[in-house]
């Protein structure tokens, strides 16, 4: 049996890289969701500060991830990335209300199975772009990489 030379490649960086920030990504989801259920629910809090306080806990856990795992050889020190981190993320938090405001009284399709496609399936997948490319740019910044997609 014959073993092909393109098998025993190792993957690129950049891979690896999607890999561990997506695996991060979804933790921070789960303890997105999760919180703003419990909070919604049981705790009795009005929606709007369920998800303020599952959000700050979603971004901090999906910042602890990514420098202790992803991008923990370019992390940087103090406060400053923490902020830049939250303020990347907020961002994406507005486009994904940005392709539900759009869809729903842009172009008038207002069912529910069409909220959740623009805001959790479009503006999600839009946003996990910027919010990528916003951490690796901005925020963890590696020696010789200037935020280009393949590293």
């Amino acid at each position: 049996m014959t073993t092909r030379a393109w098998q025993n490649r190792p993957a690129p960086p950049w891979r690896r890289e999607l890999a561990g920030f997506a695996a991060v990504g979804l933790l921070a989801y789960a303890v997105d969701l999760t919180l703003f259920t419990c909070l919604r629910g049981p705790a009795g809090l009005d929606p709007l500060t369920a998800k303020a306080l599952s959000f700050v806990a979603a971004c901090s856990v999906a910042y602890a991830g990514n420098a202790l795992g992803t991008y923990r050889t370019t992390r940087g020190r103090g406060w400053r990335p923490y902020a830049v981190f939250c303020a990347v993320n907020l961002a994406g938090a507005a486009v994904q209300l940005l392709c539900l405001a759009v869809s729903h009284y842009g172009l008038g399709l207002t069912s529910q199975r069409a909220d959740t496609v623009s805001g959790a399936v479009v503006g999600m997948a839009l946003a996990t772009i910027l919010r990528f490319w916003g951490t690796r740019t901005w925020v963890f910044r590696a020696e010789g990489r200037s935020g280009s997609w393949t590293g």
